[in-house]
């Protein structure tokens, strides 16, 4: 075992040059598992101790299962309520910490789901239960959705490489009032990631980027340049398919602001794909309409996409740093075709914290548009009257 590490060290200081010392990036200050039941961070709390050790050594490991009992009221397509869950185990690993070297961290994350979400019950476009499409949609599977390694060379300038979960990453068009995986926030896609990204960034995929620190805190400010296999999926390795004429990169940044004394933040990026589409300039009707001839019709190629999306959230009432209550919002456009999602909008108010004792509860109350692109079938068709 010390050999392995020795030679671990030693082969980062060839690659890299020595290392600047660096405090830890994922975590501005070792949070506490100790507590009561109704106070405390996490169920299970502090395991005797051993937890808040684990901490102290730069390794913390999260459990978390989300239940949802869900219905469609009135209309959609089929009513009824149904069960469904996601389990989700997470490992960090702060190498400065551990007492290897500074500036590394390790981030393993395996997730599932269960049962049958509602999903396809309302009809809607955007998913209602967005903890059931993680880590898949079609399977019911336990995946590895991250694996991936962070390192900075000073407080300023880090690179990643690795299997990434890139919609709810430290970036990921992250808001304070609605972002996540539809476990603490709100339960519909539309709140919880910009719409437009969806067509070309994949949820889990190999990828490497740059991030940038311009303040030397995350919290304060931070830009990631990304490049990603936009074939990826959580339920495959990726290397078969990593950069085969289609990837993904990206940019974005977020900045902490001070308006009215109070907490908030504007976030803005893009994406473009290389990947080439089945264009959207098809009408499925027509299928409906005749026979096609040859069998199949000639769907027209679309190569390349690009989306731009924004982002805010800003507190309005705000006794304590972090809790209170206030406003966010999102937009998003893209080219339209192969991308579905025209644009996209939304709009609302969120809180957290404002029952005593409770810092870690949540509400919100938000609305969005999304303008949807018009397929249409192209192709030779013969129409025939029976």
């Amino acid at each position: 075992m010390i050999r392995l590490r020795s030679s671990v060290i030693l082969s980062i200081l060839i690659l890299f040059g020595t290392l600047l010392p660096l405090q830890a990036f994922a975590q501005e200050e070792s949070k506490t598992y100790s507590g009561e039941i109704w106070s405390r961070s996490t169920l299970t709390g502090d395991w005797g101790g051993d937890r808040n050790y684990l901490i102290s050594k730069g390794v913390t490991f999260d459990m978390s299962l989300t239940q949802i009992g869900m219905s469609v009221i009135s209309g959609g397509k089929n009513q009824g309520w149904e069960y469904a869950g996601r389990g989700d185990l997470t490992l960090n690993i702060d190498t400065q910490k551990l007492g290897l070297w500074p500036g590394g961290f390790f981030t393993l994350e395996v997730e599932g789901n269960y049962n049958r979400s509602i999903n396809l019950d309302p009809g809607s476009i955007s998913p209602v239960n967005t903890n059931q499409i993680f880590p898949t949609t079609a399977h019911q599977e336990i995946n590895i959705p991250n694996l991936s390694f962070m390192q900075f060379f000073s407080h300023y300038v880090g690179i990643y490489l690795g299997k990434v979960a890139t919609l709810t990453s430290t970036a990921g068009d992250m808001n304070e009032f609605a972002h996540g995986k539809g476990d603490t926030q709100f339960f519909n896609t539309a709140f919880n990631i910009n719409p437009a990204l969806l067509a070309t960034v994949p949820y889990s995929t190999l990828g490497a980027g740059v991030i940038i620190l311009p303040t030397k805190n995350p919290a304060e400010a931070i830009i990631t340049l990304n490049a990603v296999d936009g074939n990826g999926t959580a339920e495959s390795s990726g290397f078969d398919t990593v950069f085969k004429s289609n990837t993904v990169y990206t940019i974005e940044g977020r900045m902490k602001t001070d308006f009215f004394g109070m907490t908030g933040h504007q976030l803005a990026g893009a994406t473009y794909s290389t990947k080439q589409f089945t264009s959207l300039n098809q009408d499925p009707r027509l299928l409906f309409q005749g026979l096609v001839q040859n069998g199949t019709p000639n769907t027209e190629k679309k190569e390349h996409s690009w989306s731009a999306y924004y982002n805010f959230d800003q507190y309005l009432y705000e006794p304590k740093k972090g809790q209170g209550i206030g406003l966010f919002g999102r937009f998003g456009i893209s080219d339209g075709n192969p991308n579905p999602v025209h644009h996209f909008y939304s709009i609302g108010v969120g809180g957290k914290g404002i029952v005593p004792g409770r810092a870690l509860d949540s509400f919100g109350l938000g609305y969005y548009y999304m303008d949807m692109s018009n397929p249409k079938l192209t192709g030779v068709f013969i129409h025939r009257e029976f």
